[in-house]
């Protein structure tokens, strides 16, 4: 009966860009799941809950790196374990 992981706690702030400083690694072992406005997201790549913000990628425009240029859409954001 001692199988049972808890789960780290989710941060107010979170990316998944790895050269971010809102990167935690150990937070990617398991499914995350982001709302936002109760709408359920799947291409969110950093997140802020108290703020308010999402940010996602841009469909077509790359910034000069090749990187997709991420816009940011306001809310209520929820974050949760799936």
């Amino acid at each position: 009966m001692n199988d049972t992981k808890s789960l780290p706690a989710l941060p107010d702030r979170l990316s998944s860009n790895p050269r971010s400083p809102h990167h935690v690694e150990e937070i990617f072992e398991h499914n995350i799941g982001i709302r936002l406005n109760g709408k359920e997201r799947i291409n969110v790549e950093e997140y802020c809950i108290s703020e308010g913000w999402v940010k996602i990628p841009s469909p077509k425009a790359l910034d000069r790196r090749g990187q997709p240029l991420l816009m940011t859409l306001k809310g209520t954001v929820e974050a949760f374990y799936s």
